[in-house]
């Protein structure tokens, strides 16, 4: 084929016009960027929300964990929030909420109750020191509260059940604790089917006796106190049957995440407190269920539930180096990723290295709105990981619509890993 020396001068012209096109684009939307963020402290909040989610794109970056104080903070100043929730254990969750109520041992000790590698970091022990050392001069009215929604480990529940029964019911206390002796941690992974219907049958009957003696035993404790001990039992079902459906695992789990969740907003309600701060991940947060695995999201079926009494804080990142876990070898390593898509890019070169992007704020810009609206790749990338998922972008993103998926986004372009304390 015969080209003549005119072509290529004008393909790369063409070519050219092509690029400067684009950049222009580009340029725009960089120049009105700057009107569409603001940074975390100023985070807005429409008055009639009552759960506030707070995702994150990975469970190993030191910005993401620093994040659920920096909003949590926030939120308190702005929004009059005392409740936080984090995807982590029921029953450690109320060790943290002893400890920083004024309970005794050491932020580390609190924290290790959560019995999760991921919380295992300095920026979980100084969210746990901060919030003592908060209610430590805070006036009754203004203490804050810690919660966990996650039904993944037994030990701190049952703990909890056992020592309220101490209280009402000794000869009950004695009985369950020998019926529930394999209901352990240690053990939980190893027991057969039958010990865990057996589990799941004296479960059943711990519920069964506190609900038919609740006035007896409220008499004796408090309201409260027994209902902490009936959602006690409950975790500890629901940790059974995750054991017995195993198939169905990620499904159940999230549909118990937004149950829990939804336990303790109605908890704190009855207590004076109408809004709750809850922080997990993307893939829990998020109103879309768009992970590949086909489950239902906790943010879905909030959504369902709460309708726009639930708003979703999504977290995308840039660049990032985070540490995850690689089951195949039960280390942990650090893993570096790079993440461009239309949304982060919008916002490339700005100033601030963390600022939030309010969706309906973004909608006053085309350019923004068209990209929150289109369907983007963002990072979501659990605590298991392995090297050769760096090497494609589909091994560490999904693709969603942002503004159906989330409210709001908190964009990271520099993210470091945390160092789990073993």
């Amino acid at each position: 084929m015969h080209f003549s020396k005119k072509k290529p001068f004008l393909l790369a012209v063409i070519c050219l016009m092509i690029v400067l096109l684009g950049c222009s684009n580009n340029r725009k939307v960089f120049e009105e960027a700057e009107k569409y963020i603001s940074p975390v402290e100023k985070i807005n909040i429409p008055d009639d929300v009552r759960i506030i989610g707070l995702g994150e794109a990975t469970h190993g970056n030191v910005e993401l964990q620093k994040l659920k104080k920096d909003v949590f903070e926030a939120l308190i100043i702005n929004e009059h929030v005392r409740v936080f929730v984090i995807e982590g254990d029921f029953g450690g969750g109320q060790e943290i909420n002893q400890f920083i109520l004024a309970g005794k041992g050491t932020a580390e000790e609190a924290v290790n109750a959560l019995d999760y590698g991921i919380y295992k970091t300095e920026q979980m022990i100084d969210l746990v020191q901060w919030m003592r050392d908060y209610n430590a001069t805070a006036s009754d009215d203004e203490k804050i509260y810690f919660y966990g929604n996650d039904m993944q480990r037994y030990d701190s529940s049952k703990k909890g059940l056992l020592d309220y029964y101490e209280v009402v019911n000794k000869d009950a206390e004695q009985k369950y604790a020998v019926q529930l002796e394999h209901a352990s941690n240690n053990t939980m992974r190893s027991l057969s089917t039958e010990q865990l219907k057996k589990i799941y049958e004296v479960l059943d009957n711990i519920i069964f006796d506190l609900q038919s003696n609740e006035v007896a035993y409220k008499e004796r404790s408090s309201s409260d106190a027994f209902a902490l001990a009936l959602e006690y039992a409950q975790l500890m079902k629901q940790r059974t049957e995750l054991f017995l459906n195993e198939g169905n695992y990620q499904q159940l789990r999230d549909q118990y995440l937004a149950d829990n969740l939804q336990w303790i907003v109605e908890f704190e309600a009855a207590r004076g407190h109408d809004k709750v701060f809850f922080s997990g991940h993307n893939g829990h947060i998020e109103k879309t269920s768009a992970s590949l695995a086909g489950y239902k999201s906790m943010g879905s079926y909030l959504d369902e539930l709460y309708g726009a009494e639930y708003f979703a804080i999504g977290t995308d990142l840039m660049n990032s180096e985070f540490q995850a876990l690689n089951r195949g070898s039960d280390k942990r390593k650090n893993y570096r990723i790079k993440n461009h898509n239309d949304l982060v890019g919008a916002f490339s070169a700005v100033k601030p290295n963390i600022f939030y992007v309010d969706f309906e704020k973004a909608s006053e810009s085309k350019e923004l709105s068209d990209i929150i609206r289109s369907e983007q790749k963002m990072v979501n990338v659990g605590d298991d990981f392995r090297s050769w998922q760096t090497l494609l972008k589909m091994f560490y993103t999904i693709e969603m619509i942002p503004n159906e998926a989330y409210d709001g986004i908190i964009i990271l372009k520099e993210a470091t890993p945390t160092d789990v304390i073993d």
